[in-house]
C-alpha cells in the first residue's frame, strides 16, 4: 500500500502539505487493517509502516532546505488478508467448501475496503483543513487518484477482475465495497484513531513502526473517545 504522488492532481502542492497527507493516507490503511477487521471477526494480519527520508533527494532539496521538520515518504508493508491465506485454499478454485466461500469473499472484500481506506482519509483530511464539505458525491471512487490513491486503486481492480467476471457485477461490488470504507472514517472513533496514528507517524523518529505499535496507538485513542463519550453527565 504505497501513496503515489500523482502528476494529475488538479493544483501544485506545498511538500509540508503532502507530508501530512500522506501520513493520513497510511494511518487509514493501517487503521482499516487493525479496527475493520476487527469488527468483522476477521483474523489479524501483521504489517508495518516504513518510513524513508527525503532530505538526500534532489527534487525536495530547494523545497524542504529551511525546514527543520522531518521530510519522509511512509508506506505500508504486508496487511493483506489474502496473502495470509493457506495456498491450497487460494489455488482450490471452485472446491471451496460454503464456509470456505464465505471465509475467502469476506477476506477480499476487507482488504478491498482497507486499500480505499487510505486516499479516502487523505481527502477527509484535506476536505476538514480546507474547511470544506466531505461527502460520496463530492469525493467517489475516481477522484481517489488525486488523493494518492493510483496504486490503490490499480490493486482494488486486480482484486475485483480476480473474483468477478461480470462487469456490472464488478461496478456493483466496487460501489458497495466503497459505501463501507466511507461510513468506515465517517465513524468518530474511528476517525478520532486515524488522527491519533498520523500523528504518531509524524513524529515518530524511527525507520519502521511495528503493527504492535499501532496497534497500540489506534487502540488508546478508541478507548479514550469511548471513554468520554460515556462519561457520565454531572
Amino acid at each position: 500500500m504505497n501513496r503515489n504522488n500523482q502528476a494529475e492532481t488538479p493544483i501544485s502542492i506545498n511538500y509540508q502539505d503532502l507530508i501530512k497527507q500522506t501520513a493520513f493516507h497510511e494511518a487509514g490503511h493501517a487503521a482499516a487493517i487493525y479496527l475493520y477487521n476487527k469488527s468483522n471477526s476477521l483474523p489479524p494480519v501483521f504489517f508495518q509502516i516504513t518510513i524513508k527520508e527525503l532530505c538526500n533527494n534532489k527534487i525536495f532539496a530547494e523545497e524542504i532546505s529551511s525546514s527543520n521538520t522531518k521530510q519522509f515518504i511512509a508506506k505500508i508493508e504486508g496487511g493483506r488478508l489474502i496473502q495470509t491465506l493457506p495456498g491450497s485454499l487460494i489455488q482450490s478454485g471452485n472446491y471451496f467448501s460454503e464456509t470456505e466461500q464465505q471465509e475467502y469473499q469476506a477476506a477480499y472484500e476487507a482488504d478491498i475496503v482497507n486499500l480505499l481506506v487510505g486516499p479516502l482519509s487523505e481527502a477527509k483530511y484535506i476536505a476538514l483543513r480546507d474547511n470544506e464539505l466531505f461527502n460520496p458525491l463530492l469525493v467517489n471512487v475516481d477522484a481517489l487518484k488525486f488523493y494518492g490513491g493510483a496504486s490503490d486503486l490499480d490493486s482494488v481492480n486486480d482484486y475485483l477482475d480476480h473474483f468477478l467476471d461480470n462487469n456490472q457485477e464488478r461496478e456493483q461490488k466496487l460501489a458497495e465495497l466503497f459505501e463501507k470504507a466511507f461510513l468506515f472514517i465517517n465513524d468518530q472513533a474511528t476517525w478520532k484513531a486515524i488522527a491519533s496514528l498520523a500523528n504518531y507517524i509524524l513524529n515518530n523518529q524511527n525507520e519502521t513502526i511495528s503493527c504492535e505499535e499501532a496497534f497500540a496507538v489506534l487502540d488508546k485513542s478508541v478507548t479514550l473517545l469511548t471513554r468520554v463519550i460515556n462519561k457520565p453527565s454531572i
